[in-house]
């Protein structure tokens, strides 16, 4: 299964080095949720992502205060994108099952 959406990326901890992640729109996290099958660990779902030119495997992670799932996007793809805090990003996103 393959979804297309926008998305803020936003800083885990806001005081200093963190994590950047992206949260799924919600009915993109229920179709995720119901296709994935048997979860990884913590209840994560491995899939493809693709942010302009760049493309990775990874894994989203359930987001309990949303009911959604968090994406994480690492540095060398906020670089390689020109992505800073707040910003909107258009993201491919298949799972691998």
């Amino acid at each position: 299964m393959e979804w297309t959406f926008t998305a803020d990326v936003f800083a885990w901890d806001e005081d200093g080095p963190s994590w950047r992640f992206l949260r799924l729109p919600l009915e993109v996290a229920d179709e995720v949720r119901d296709g994935a099958g048997e979860p990884a660990g913590f209840g994560s779902v491995r899939v493809y992502v693709r942010i302009g030119g760049t493309v990775w495997a990874t894994s989203v992670f359930p987001d309990k205060a949303s009911g959604s799932y968090l994406l994480p996007v690492k540095k060398s793809v906020r670089d390689r994108e020109g992505i800073d805090d707040g910003d909107t990003v258009t993201v491919r996103l298949e799972t691998t099952s």
